[in-house]
């Protein structure tokens, strides 16, 4: 069975069973996955847990989906729309032995194994997943974690997602209620599958300053000045992934556009921090730029950012 917009089915798999919520304003509706330990759509230890969108609709087009022919909850990437996550391996990875424990933000306590480096793509055994709280409203949802351990990281972290009249917002907040200094990246994979268009020359991506990249695009896209554009459509196991740079410090870098000019769909998406490393990574089925920014909060103190995503059709 092939997907369809708005199905809750991707080649006979069945999503209904995982806990899930909806909310709505006059002209925007999303779909959102909820952390449950036992039962929840992601169950993995790369991305936080919260604000898992599985849809987004806008005056009759579709902004996310599922975006894989395969389902497993433990699998660092199967999980759908503008998630969070880390490069950095997590709190306290480093000095931990084999054996001990470390602390990924919105995920929980995890056991680091006998391995030479941290790989994302790895399942790591979760030993304490904090407590999760989750209210709603009609147009809005918030989250909130909270994580006590044993080795000097504790936090509660609350994001809120609100509805706009042409998008929404994700409010974040994390509060260090531990001994020892939260520092990290934080970036935001965001697996765009706009109106269910393959990645390929129906997509533009702009940024507001010109952008640049060492890596090999493998004839994929072609980059100049501020814009992206693909050559040619990905096929099969096409995937390619680039580092992109160009950007200041400056906040109003932290910005990019996203249009499919075939259905005319399009977003926005901004950050009230700088960028601390910028990416774009695509596969036949989604495009992800993914923006990182980084995050320092001393033991007492607290620190808020914003992400906010307008959509627009042309």
């Amino acid at each position: 069975m092939a997907l369809a917009i708005g199905s809750c089915t991707f080649n006979d798999m069945n999503f209904d069973q995982y806990p899930s919520l909806t909310i709505s304003n006059e002209e925007v509706e999303m779909k959102l996955y909820l952390p449950d330990a036992e039962n929840g759509l992601y169950r993995g230890t790369r991305f936080d847990w919260s604000g898992v969108i599985g849809s987004v609709k806008y005056k009759g087009h579709e902004y996310f989906g599922y975006w894989k022919d395969t389902h497993d909850p433990l699998f660092h990437e199967d999980l759908t729309g503008p998630v969070e996550g880390y490069i950095k391996p997590g709190l306290g990875y480093e000095e931990a032995e084999a054996g001990g424990k470390y602390v990924r933000i919105g995920v929980g306590v995890i056991e680091k194994p006998d391995e030479e480096s941290y790989s994302f793509r790895n399942s790591y055994k979760l030993l304490d997943h904090g407590k999760w709280t989750v209210e709603h409203g009609a147009d809005r949802i918030s989250f909130t974690h909270e994580l006590n351990s044993d080795i000097g990281f504790s936090y509660i972290y609350q994001k809120i997602i609100k509805l706009k009249s042409n998008g929404f917002i994700i409010e974040h907040k994390l509060q260090n209620t531990g001994v020892k200094a939260i520092e990290t990246d934080q970036f935001n994979h965001n697996f765009f599958m706009i109106d269910g268009e393959q990645s390929g020359t129906a997509f533009n991506i702009s940024f507001p300053y010109p952008i640049n990249t060492e890596d090999d695009p493998k004839g994929f896209v072609e980059i100049k000045d501020k814009e992206l554009n693909f050559i040619k459509d990905l096929e099969g196991d096409d995937s390619f992934f680039l580092l992109l740079k160009g950007y200041s410090d400056e906040v109003a870098d932290h910005q990019v556009t996203v249009i499919n000019r075939k259905s005319g769909a399009g977003v926005t998406y901004t950050i009230d921090k700088p960028l601390y490393r910028m990416a774009f990574w695509a596969c036949k089925t989604t495009l992800s730029p993914e923006n990182s920014i980084w995050i320092t909060v001393e033991p007492g103190e607290e620190e808020e950012w914003i992400s906010e995503y307008t959509l627009f059709v042309q």
